[in-house]
C-alpha cells in the first residue's frame, strides 16, 4: 500500500488538462478547439471579465521590459498571443524605425491568432501560428519571450520552459503573467467569483460555458508560485522571480538565462 501523502492536484500537474481528458495530445486539441470557438467574443469578455485590469497587467508587464523593447535589434516573442494585446503593449516600448526587428505573435489558435493580426496589419509585427512546444524558431535566437494568461494552458509546462530556454540566447528573459490562487480573505472573494460567477458571465457572453469552466479549473491546476518557480529554475533559467499583480490574483514569472 502507498503510505506517501497525496499531493494537491496543482502539484502533481505537468500541463493543462480539461475534464475528462488524459493525454497531452488530446489535452493540446481540446485546448486548441476552445480557443478557436470563444475567439469571437474573446477580447470583450476578457475586459468585462477583468473589469479592465487585464489592460494594467499587460502594460506593467511590458514597461518592466522596456529596456530589451527598446533595442532595434532585440528579437522579441509574445508566445500565445491570442488576440495580441499582449503584443500591442509591448510594441509601445519598440523603436518604430525600419531597421527594427518585428515583434514575433505565436499562437496555436487559428481564430484567435487571426484576430490578433487585423491588430497588427499596421504595424511591425509578425503572426505565426505555431505550437509552443514545438516552436519553428532557431536555437539562441530570441532575447525575450513574454505569455500573457497562455502559459497555463500548455499540455507539460516542463516542455514549454525548455522550448523557451533552447530559443532564447544567453543572457534572454522570460516574462509569463499569469493568474493565481491568493490565500485568506481575498481568496475567498477570488474563488466566489471565480468558480461561482465568472463561469456563468463567460457562457453567457461567449456562448460557450464549457470553455469558461475550463477557466478556473485551469486556474486552480496551475502550480503555485513556488512550485512553478522550481520548474523554472529546474529549466535552466536563473535570478527566476514572481512578482504578485493585484492581491495576488495574477502575477509574473521572471527568469534569465545564463
Amino acid at each position: 500500500m502507498n503510505t506517501q501523502p497525496t499531493k494537491p492536484e496543482h502539484e502533481r500537474s505537468t500541463g493543462a488538462r480539461p475534464a475528462g481528458i488524459t493525454t497531452e495530445q488530446a489535452a493540446a486539441a481540446n485546448v486548441q478547439q476552445m480557443f478557436d470557438t470563444i475567439a469571437p467574443t474573446y477580447d470583450r469578455a476578457n475586459h468585462l471579465l477583468s473589469a479592465g485590469i487585464d489592460r494594467y497587467w499587460w502594460t506593467r508587464t511590458a514597461r518592466l521590459f522596456q529596456p530589451i523593447l527598446q533595442h532595434p535589434e532585440a528579437v522579441i516573442l509574445d508566445l500565445c498571443c491570442g488576440t495580441g494585446d499582449m503584443t500591442m503593449a509591448l510594441y509601445e516600448h519598440r523603436p518604430h524605425t525600419p531597421e527594427a526587428a518585428p515583434i514575433l505573435a505565436v499562437d496555436f489558435s487559428h481564430q484567435m491568432l487571426s484576430r490578433g493580426a487585423e491588430k497588427f496589419a499596421p504595424y511591425n509585427i509578425t503572426p505565426i501560428e505555431a505550437d509552443a512546444l514545438n516552436l519553428p524558431i532557431a536555437d539562441a535566437s530570441v532575447d525575450l519571450v513574454t505569455s500573457a494568461f497562455g502559459f497555463r494552458n500548455l499540455a507539460n509546462y516542463e516542455e514549454g520552459l525548455a522550448e523557451l530556454y533552447r530559443i532564447l540566447r544567453p543572457g534572454g528573459q522570460i516574462g509569463i503573467l499569469d493568474c493565481n490562487q491568493p490565500e485568506g480573505f481575498v481568496g475567498a472573494l477570488y474563488n466566489l467569483y471565480f468558480r461561482a460567477i465568472l463561469p456563468k458571465l463567460g457562457g453567457l457572453i461567449s456562448g460557450k460555458p464549457a470553455a469558461y469552466s475550463y477557466l478556473p479549473a485551469s486556474v486552480e491546476r496551475f502550480p503555485r508560485s513556488p512550485r512553478m518557480l522550481q520548474l523554472i529554475r529546474a529549466a535552466g533559467f536563473t535570478n527566476a522571480t514572481w512578482t504578485s499583480y493585484t492581491f495576488g490574483t495574477a502575477g509574473l514569472y521572471h527568469a534569465t538565462k545564463p
